[in-house]
């Protein structure tokens, strides 16, 4: 681990390599996986404003899950997460022509039509951020599903950190960014 501010980061964050490989992966990671996507405190209101805005991307069984329980619920860690239908698939989730899963929320986005993203955490995937008591951790969470992002990153020589740039920088801000890259790189001329 390494210290960036009041934060512990997993080496796996500056020595893996990573690219998401979507033609692969199909959007797995919107889809596998015990609960729904951690949330923010704030996020939850956002998703209330958003929700009109992609009510028509959902699936049918996605917004009767919402109209039953809402967008979010209570994991069994007491996590506030996005609602999930028939125990997988993220409420948020939307299917393009080549059956990949994406976000309906980041696909509003980028029409123009939102001012949000998503929900941090998904925009940070694969990496989890865990509040402690006194600090922060980030680690890789590694997973079957992303196999072919862990090769086409490799292939490419782009490390986990650079690839997760823009949602490192949304999370923690552009100076605490600064300054793991800088320690990934004397860290990368140490091995």
């Amino acid at each position: 681990m390494i210290q960036v501010g009041d934060t512990l980061v997993s080496l796996d964050v500056i020595e893996r390599h990573f690219i998401c490989h979507l033609s692969q992966c199909k959007g797995a990671c919107c889809i596998e996986g015990d609960a729904g996507a951690p949330l923010e405190k704030d996020e939850l209101a956002e998703l209330q404003q958003v929700l009109p805005v992609v009510w028509d991307d959902l699936s049918p069984q996605a917004q009767a899950v919402i109209h039953k329980q809402g967008a979010a619920y209570i994991d069994e860690d007491g996590e506030i997460v996005t609602s999930i239908v028939d125990g997988k698939d993220c409420v948020f989730t939307c299917y393009d022509t080549g059956g990949i899963c994406k976000c309906a929320i980041e696909k509003a986005y980028r029409e123009g039509r939102t001012g949000f993203y998503k929900p941090v955490s998904c925009h940070l995937y694969p990496v989890r951020v865990k509040q402690h008591d006194t600090f922060r951790s980030v680690n890789y969470h590694r997973w079957r599903i992303c196999r072919a992002a862990e090769t086409l990153g490799e292939r490419e020589k782009i490390p986990l950190y650079r690839f997760l740039r823009e949602p490192l920088i949304r999370k923690f801000g552009q100076a605490w960014y600064d300054e793991l890259v800088l320690i990934a790189h004397e860290w990368e001329h140490l091995a």
